[in-house]
């Protein structure tokens, strides 16, 4: 986990919302938070019971590795919102360092009501410069052109074009 990251905080936002690190009670808002986008459901996040163990290692293995966090924004007790932050340690750029935002999803109920922004906001502004990572960086699925247009609002440039491989299972 990013320990140098001071959690949890209050968001700036009108509503009483926190930003924390997610803790394993969390998991199943996590689920549901994944499921309820349809880019994740059509790649199999459907909350579906007989995955949970599957997604409490992985939430393990986040919270447990030092590059690694998984931050929620609470609505008294509720995990509206989630993302994972990865700090990458590189060469270039004289040796700078990268935060990645990966995994950014917000309740559809609550979509369009700034938390999204307030997330944002705080990872570029407080957590960037706590981890002294130089850039913040982040893909986007191709489908997802309402994302694109809210993080280009936020000053977010698409400077690259972003490659995957699906590794085959066996």
């Amino acid at each position: 986990m990013l320990t140098l990251l001071d959690l949890p905080v209050p968001l700036d936002i009108a509503a009483p919302l926190t930003l924390r690190r997610a803790v394993p009670e969390d998991l199943g808002a996590l689920m549901r938070l994944l499921s309820d986008d349809p880019v994740s459901s059509s790649r199999g996040d459907v909350a579906d019971p007989s995955d949970t163990e599957r997604y409490a290692a992985a939430l393990r293995t986040i919270l447990e590795d030092a590059g690694n966090d998984l931050v929620v924004v609470t609505d008294e007790d509720e995990a509206v919102a989630t993302m994972q932050l990865t700090l990458i340690p590189g060469m270039a750029r004289q040796g700078s360092s990268r935060l990645l935002i990966e995994a950014v999803r917000v309740a559809s109920d609550r979509r369009s009501s700034g938390i999204g922004a307030a997330m944002m906001r705080w990872t570029m502004h407080t957590a960037a410069p706590a981890l002294e990572a130089n850039l913040v960086q982040l893909t986007s699925d191709a489908q997802r052109s309402d994302a694109h247009r809210f993080y280009t609002r936020l000053g977010f440039a698409d400077s690259h074009v972003g490659f995957k491989y699906r590794v085959p299972t066996t």
